[in-house]
């Protein structure tokens, strides 16, 4: 299934907006999860199955997995997702960035290895490095655009001459995938909760595209600003993105129903906006 059908699906069916980020910390688990060597896997299935009736999509960051030698067990995690829950689609968080052949491989491990239905991307290589991705159709490629971290304006936030005249670079960014590089319509960026000005203003460059939106909860962002800055006519339009306020709700055995209830908060919170 193309991923944007997935996901226009699962806001309709969950009636949610939310996406639970899974960026497993060992350091974090609870105890009786500590010292097995599955215990990433078990953690995030865990924490799947509590919440997938409760989101649009799920975000493993691979670097919590490669850190620790774990990419066995995140092939694992999808593979659970797509066959649990299989109208779920799953963004694999890379933010890969290079050309040629080596995006190409990028590519293939993010697609053919662990069978991710969306990857993120970095744009600021330019065309050259985003084709291996839009060269797969059916698969969601979301490119970064205005980043949350504060640092993103050091470059993002940079004035810059475009044949449509003198824009901020983030601009550019939301203004050139819209315009030329979504002919397959699998494209979606990255625009942080903690700038809903800048979201309004990609909201306004990129009309109905997804955008995820990362920066609420630990970093500090505003749900009601979020939405109102970033939803679409239909009140869709966003995957809102939740990570460690979710997954490290609980520290017990009970550490999964803890989730279950800060995801379910954050999904009627985000709802009571829309």
């Amino acid at each position: 299934m193309h991923f944007m059908t997935a996901l226009r699906a699962a806001w309709q069916q969950r009636d949610s907006l939310l996406c639970v980020g899974l960026d497993p910390d060992p350091a974090k688990f609870p105890a009786h999860l500590q010292g097995r060597p599955d215990a990433i896997l078990a953690f995030c299935t865990q924490i799947v199955d509590a919440t997938a009736d409760l989101v649009c999509c799920f975000k493993p960051q691979i670097a919590y997995f490669a850190a620790h030698r774990a990419e066995d067990q995140l092939e694992a995690l999808i593979e659970h997702i797509h066959a649990a829950h299989p109208d779920t689609p799953v963004i694999l968080d890379a933010k890969r960035g290079d050309i040629g052949s080596t995006a190409e491989q990028y590519a293939i491990e993010a697609f053919e290895r662990f069978k991710a239905d969306a990857i993120t991307v970095n744009p600021y290589m330019g065309r050259d490095s985003v084709d291996p991705y839009l060269a797969w159709p059916d698969k969601g490629v979301i490119l970064l655009c205005r980043t949350s971290n504060p640092g993103g304006s050091d470059l993002q936030f940079l004035e810059v001459d475009t044949p449509h005249g003198r824009m901020k670079l983030y601009e550019h960014v939301a203004r050139t995938v819209a315009d030329d590089w979504n002919a397959s319509g699998n494209c979606a960026l990255v625009v942080g909760a903690t700038f809903p000005g800048e979201i309004a203003r990609v909201r306004e460059l990129v009309g109905h595209m997804p955008l995820l939106v990362p920066g609420i909860g630990a970093q500090g962002g505003d749900i009601a600003a979020t939405l109102a800055a970033g939803r679409t006519t239909n009140g869709t339009g966003l995957m809102i993105n939740s990570s460690r306020a979710v997954l490290y709700a609980g520290k017990g055995e009970d550490f999964a129903e803890a989730a279950r209830r800060v995801a379910e908060d954050t999904r009627d919170a985000i709802n009571g906006c829309r």
